[in-house]
């Protein structure tokens, strides 16, 4: 009885050696992979903050999420302007998503444009101060994602399913209204779409976001995870952020509840207009000053 409650126990440990090791495993990868993606974003801390943000502490924070599109021979520009605020005392995140043909002051640039060529005028650092100075917040976080990962992103989570409210073809391809199921090449597609879309950028940034949101689901799938490490592999070369590991893992423990119960806010009061041949979205001032409180406000600044 003895030398089987011996053996009893030295397989426990084993079990737990073994489990420690795949956990530690896991934890070095991740590491890895966030030290890879950090970059530190050089800038000033705008006026509205006295003090940088401290997520250990539960404080609300802002971030700007950039989908850039870099094809080859394009100095790239950010597709997908994201702003997202997040409040762990409401327990609530609000998003924002910015119509990338908005006129704005470019900051540091000397000049009105569509606050999406401020990457490619000055990559994140500009794109920041842009965003900044049109919503009248501080943006505390940023994260850069090139859209052709998601190519390789879905393909390792599977395909995913969107339902489709708009009939019509792109880059050779046809989509159907309805249930859909798209690999990574007609998922770029699918978002990429905009001239054809009654709703404009809006429609696409419906768009993007079921996409977002497809991939998300899938990637909580077994086979999913057990493929982890080429989806860290796959971030590794296509995201860049200024969110260190410590951070993002305080984030997760002190933000969950509120990434859970997010609220769409929208721009879509405005007006476009040709200047000199070229498109623009003239924002509306008053809904532009009313979301400017209303963020503010939920990042405790008011």
């Amino acid at each position: 009885m003895k030398r089987i409650y011996k053996i009893v126990v030295i397989l426990i440990f084993v079990t737990i050696g073994a489990v420690a090791s795949v956990f530690f495993t896991i934890y070095h990868d991740i590491k890895t992979t966030a030290n890879e993606m950090y970059i530190p974003v050089i800038a000033e801390l705008p006026a509205s903050r006295e003090v940088v943000v401290d997520v250990d502490l539960g404080d609300p924070f802002s971030a700007l999420i950039l989908g850039v599109d870099e094809r080859q021979g394009d100095s790239g520009r950010s597709d997908t302007m994201i702003v997202l605020t997040v409040n762990p005392s409401l327990e609530t995140t609000k998003l924002l998503s910015i119509p990338r043909d908005t006129y704005s002051e470019i900051i540091g640039k000397n000049m009105q444009d569509k606050i999406n060529h401020a990457y490619a005028f000055g990559g994140i650092e500009m794109s920041v101060k842009s965003v900044e100075h049109l919503l009248d917040i501080p943006i505390d976080y940023v994260a850069k994602i090139n859209m052709e990962s998601f190519v390789e992103l879905i393909d390792i989570v599977g395909d995913i399913s969107v339902e489709n409210k708009l009939d019509f073809e792109y880059e050779g391809q046809h989509f159907q209204k309805g249930l859909l199921q798209l690999d990574g090449e007609s998922a770029l597609k699918y978002v990429r779409m905009r001239y054809d879309d009654p709703e404009g950028d809006f429609g696409r940034q419906n768009r993007q976001k079921q996409i977002i949101q497809g991939v998300m689901q899938n990637s909580l799938h077994v086979n999913t995870i057990l493929n982890y490490k080429s989806i860290l592999k796959t971030m590794e070369n296509n995201v860049e952020t200024n969110v260190m590991l410590d951070e993002m893992l305080a984030m997760r423990k002190n933000y969950s509840t509120s990434f859970k119960n997010i609220e769409q806010l929208y721009l879509i009061n405005g007006t476009g207009k040709k200047m000199n041949g070229i498109y623009y979205y003239l924002v509306n001032d008053t809904e532009l000053k009313l979301l400017q409180e209303t963020l503010k406000k939920h990042l405790a600044l008011d």
